[in-house]
């Protein structure tokens, strides 16, 4: 006597169930990835290695404010100004910055091929590169901007009167406004840079050198005309190399009064407006064009 066994399934009821709350749109997808990636470069919501470097990126912007608040308290002037802060200080510390954080926000992404699913939800294909730039914009406001609000408030505590402290902060306003200038141009910059490839160390090292090299090749041309102090039409446009020296050459052009590292660029200033535009408008169509065809790949 032989027995048949019937093959049978048996649907296991896993405790899933469908959604039935509100489907969010695309501003809020966008909020949400503004904010994930706002968090991200600085290290918040990852592992300790992930915040070491924006940790140690603030201590060393705030440590002239605090060192300037400490020798205002002793009867000093104020040892640098709102709109230059500590020049050299400022680029290698931006520098090394955007250096790991750009590629953390968009190398990541490209070598794990995830982009399909986030353009599988209700955003345009600008929406994610433009909700990156935000994000590391904003990063960047907070590295620069709080350092000159800790110098500020130190220097007014130990002010006098009230005309003294209407003074510093008429000072104050143009230094927050070199240092918006100073994170749209850089996030833009490190990003659509960080975007060429998905390998997150290559990105570093294509960000790392092309800001180092920039700067130095632009600082060696102005100390072969002469320096800072020199009036040659070389000094005035050797600036033209490096993001950074364009913007100090914004900033004199617009009516800076505290001296830089660079010559003052004297008639060439409109010039250095104009490359600064130019610079930023390359860089944003250079990171929409990457998603664009990163999309379609």
């Amino acid at each position: 006597m032989s027995e048949t066994t019937q093959a049978t399934g048996v649907i296991h009821d896993l405790g899933y169930r469908r959604y039935d709350g509100p489907r969010l749109g695309r501003a809020q997808i966008v909020r949400a990835l503004i904010w994930h990636s706002f968090r991200s470069s600085w290290g918040i919501g990852r592992g300790v290695k992930a915040k070491i470097i924006p940790i140690l990126a603030c201590i060393a912007m705030l440590l002239p404010a605090l060192v300037n608040a400490f020798a205002v308290s002793r009867g000093n002037a104020r040892l640098f100004g709102y709109d230059v802060y500590s020049p050299q200080l400022r680029v290698i510390v931006i520098t090394i910055f955007i250096a790991a954080q750009a590629p953390e926000l968009v190398s990541r992404d490209l070598r794990s091929h995830v982009l399909p699913l986030y353009f599988s939800r209700p955003i345009r294909r600008g929406d994610y590169p433009l909700a990156k730039y935000i994000a590391l914009t904003a990063a960047l406001l907070l590295l620069i901007e709080v350092p000159l609000l800790v110098t500020y408030v130190g220097t007014i505590a130990s002010a006098k009167n009230g005309h003294a402290v209407w003074n510093e902060t008429k000072a104050l306003i143009p230094g927050l406004g070199v240092g918006l200038m100073w994170a749209v141009l850089m996030a833009a910059i490190g990003l659509v840079l960080a975007s060429l490839t998905g390998r997150r160390a290559y990105a570093t090292g294509i960000v790392a050198i092309a800001c180092f090299l920039t700067w130095t090749v632009s600082e060696v041309l102005i100390q072969a005309e002469g320096g800072m102090e020199s009036t040659s039409a070389g000094a005035r446009i050797a600036g033209l190399f490096s993001p950074f020296n364009i913007l100090d050459g914004i900033r004199i052009w617009l009516g800076g009064t505290s001296q830089g590292e660079d010559a003052n660029p004297g008639h060439f200033g409109p010039l250095y407006g104009v490359v600064g535009v130019l610079l930023l408008a390359a860089c944003l169509g250079g990171l929409a064009a990457r998603y664009r065809k990163v999309s379609r790949a």
